[in-house]
């Protein structure tokens, strides 16, 4: 996992990713609310939404320029939490 907020997953080859790393996320939170956030961003090839211990979730997007908008939510509030 990563430590610093939203973020590339530990693991991914360094370079350019169209994947992104949310965590922190409220169990209150769904899919659906998180396809409609990040897809302002961009269009969105998958999101994984694990919800078990620790909720968190990988959103890969169609295209890396959508990846720097997405690491500017670091610290917003979605939900009751703020996004890491």
């Amino acid at each position: 996992m990563n430590s610093g907020g939203i973020g590339v997953p530990l693991g991914f080859p360094l370079g350019p990713t169209s994947v992104i790393q949310v965590t922190n996320l409220s169990s209150a939170v769904t899919s659906e609310q998180m396809r409609t956030l990040f897809g302002f961003l961009g269009d969105i090839e998958e999101l994984r939404d694990e919800t078990q211990p620790t909720r968190f979730a990988f959103v890969e997007f169609a295209d890396q320029n959508s990846v720097p908008r997405a690491l500017a939510f670091n610290g917003v509030m979605f939900g009751d939490r703020p996004l890491k």
